[in-house]
């Protein structure tokens, strides 16, 4: 499979993540969060960054990071790689920590911004203890789920005002900001200056505890590596239009719809939601919509799984297979995923 492509833009605004290999703690204790944290100064002067936003939850870690030198590649394996050498010595292991290479998504900073900085701050709330586990988030973007309860608002307001492990007290006033973290900008965004911006950016980040399930910004991901809209897209392509050394394969970036999108294209067709034929015994809907998604969105089958309600993801395989040998069969099925592709291709940039 090949390499995803890194958009390595001087001035880029980035959204990162790395996770666990097999999804494993990376994070043990309070020792391994202040380690971490403490190569995040030498990390920022070293490679020229300005760091919006962090947050470390136990097997993965979530960064806001702007690049004035176009270098987020090298900086990103430095920072992986200090940190996993030091795990493993600490921890007497052999082995990968981290799970693959990290995701960069590049960010339309000004649209995105502080909606992003939300999502990443609310990184701790979105547990299932608090009602905000992956199947009700699902679930919420389907439609249909119950309204949060007083208790349960409280509960995700005491847990994001106690985790430590971000920048939130940071950005809200609640600890002291270090120097090497940038909160000027999305408090300019916000609120002007620090003191009425930090309070009008805790009132925005606490909105969110009261919605039944806090939005979440990746429906406008655009081929799995740009959060924007189609006119930021176009602007990307044309930044790097002239830079094929530095971003080998850039001539034929096609940035897929998403599984909203595909999701969306099927629904129109069927003139039913998701949750009316997913589970419908003889309705193959189900698989139309992961053979498109595999297949237009990029999916794994391990997301599609999750994004399906809980596959495994060799039911997901199975299913692939089994829609493959249908549509020789039924001119009808075949048919309608035609549609769907010619609605889908539309969508692409």
């Amino acid at each position: 499979m090949a390499r995803p492509l890194r958009l390595n833009l001087p001035g880029g605004f980035y959204h990162v993540t790395s996770r666990g290999n097999e999804r494993k703690e990376i994070f043990a204790g309070e020792e391994e969060l202040e380690k971490f944290v403490g190569y995040l100064p030498e990390w920022i002067t070293r490679y020229r960054l300005r760091l919006h936003g962090y947050v470390m939850m136990a097997n993965h870690y979530h960064l806001l990071v702007e690049t004035e030198e176009g270098n987020l590649s090298r900086a990103m394996q430095w920072l992986n790689t200090s940190y996993a050498q030091w795990y493993n010595r600490k921890h007497q292991r052999v082995g990968h920590l981290l799970q693959g290479r990290f995701q960069g998504i590049l960010v339309d900073w000004p649209a995105w911004g502080l909606e992003l900085s939300r999502y990443l701050h609310l990184n701790p709330v979105r547990v299932s203890r608090l009602g905000l586990g992956k199947g009700r988030r699902g679930q919420a973007r389907r439609g249909g789920v119950r309204s949060a309860s007083a208790l349960q608002v409280e509960e995700r307001w005491q847990c994001l005002n106690a985790y430590r492990w971000s920048s939130y007290g940071a950005y809200v006033g609640s600890c002291e900001k270090p120097d090497w973290l940038t909160c000027q900008d999305l408090w300019q965004r916000i609120g002007g200056s620090r003191r009425p911006a930090a309070r009008a950016y805790r009132k925005y980040v606490e909105q969110g505890l009261l919605e039944d399930v806090p939005l979440e910004p990746w429906q406008n991901l655009k081929g799995q590596m740009v959060l924007g809209d189609e006119e930021f897209v176009t602007q990307v392509q044309e930044w790097l239009a002239g830079d094929r050394r530095e971003q080998p394969g850039l001539a034929a970036l096609t940035l897929r719809p998403g599984w909203e999108e595909v999701l969306g294209v099927v629904e129109g067709l069927k003139g039913e939601r998701w949750e009316e034929f997913r589970d419908r015994q003889g309705d193959r809907t189900r698989d139309v919509v992961l053979w498109l998604a595999r297949r237009y969105a990029g999916l794994k089958l391990a997301e599609l799984g999750a994004l399906a309600g809980g596959l495994d993801y060799r039911s997901v395989g199975s299913a692939l297979r089994y829609l493959e040998e249908a549509q020789k069969q039924d001119p009808r099925l075949r048919r309608f995923v035609r549609q769907a592709e010619k609605r889908l291709k539309n969508k692409e940039i």
